[in-house]
C-alpha cells in the first residue's frame, strides 16, 4: 500500500475491499516458492508498475490498478467461443464486469461520482493512445504480462502465434513502456527474448 493510501481512509477502505475479493481467487501462483492467489499477485505487480511509471500516480489510477481484474475467475475464457471473435467478446464482457464491480465497491466506501467514473474509464481503457493516464495504465498492464505471463503463454504456442500476440501487445504500448519491456526482456529465456526481438524489429 502506498504512503498516500495509508493516509487516506477512503482509499484504504477500498483497497482492503479489493484485496479481500482477490483472496477469494481459487487460482494460485508460486511467488518465491509460496502459493499466492493469482489475483493478489497480479494486482501487486500492476500497482508496482504504475508506481514505477509515475511515482505520483493519481488516486483513480491507483484504485484502477488495485481492481483491474477483480473477480476475473468468475468469467473464464472457456465460456466463450474459441477464436478472435470470442476472445474480443470475452474481453469486452470482462471490462464491463470489472468496471461494474469496482463501481459498487467505490460507491459503497464513499467515493464521489467523478472518482468512480474515472476509475471505470481507466479499467475500460477509454481513449487509449490519447489519454496519457490511460496509456500509462496500459503500459503497466503490458509489463505485468511480460513479467508474469509471457513465458508460460509462449510455451503453449508456436513461434508465429507468439509473434502475432507480441506485435498486437507492442502496438498498444508507448515508447516508455516499450523501453521498459526491452529492458525486462534481457532476463528472459533465449526463445522468448528472440521472439520479442522478431516481433518488434520493424517497430518505430
Amino acid at each position: 500500500m502506498s504512503p498516500e493510501a495509508q493516509g487516506d481512509p477512503l482509499e484504504r477502505a477500498a483497497l482492503d475491499r479489493f484485496e479481500a475479493a482477490h483472496r477469494e481467487d481459487p487460482r494460485s501462483v508460486l511467488v518465491g516458492g509460496v502459493a499466492t492467489q493469482w489475483s493478489v499477485h497480479y494486482h501487486e505487480r500492476l500497482a508496482h508498475w504504475v508506481q514505477r511509471f509515475d511515482s505520483s500516480a493519481s488516486v483513480p489510477l491507483r484504485l484502477a490498478a488495485a481492481c483491474q481484474h477483480i473477480r476475473r475467475w468468475l468469467m473464464p475464457r472457456s465460456d466463450y467461443d474459441p477464436g478472435r471473435r470470442g476472445y474480443r467478446k470475452w474481453r469486452s464482457d470482462l471490462a464491463d464486469m470489472h468496471a461494474r464491480t469496482a463501481r459498487e465497491v467505490l460507491v459503497d466506501v464513499g467515493y464521489d461520482e467523478g472518482t468512480v467514473a474515472r476509475v471505470e474509464a481507466l479499467i475500460r481503457k477509454v481513449d487509449l493512445g490519447r489519454d496519457p493516464e490511460v496509456q500509462l495504465f496500459e503500459d503497466a498492464i503490458c509489463m505485468v504480462f511480460f513479467e508474469s505471463e509471457y513465458v508460460d503463454l509462449a510455451s503453449k504456442h508456436e513461434d508465429e502465434k507468439v509473434v502475432d500476440i507480441l506485435r498486437r501487445t507492442w502496438a498498444k504500448m508507448s515508447p516508455k513502456g516499450r523501453d521498459a519491456a526491452v529492458t525486462l526482456s534481457a532476463g528472459l529465456p533465449d526463445r522468448e527474448r528472440r521472439l520479442i526481438a522478431e516481433a518488434t524489429a520493424s517497430s518505430d
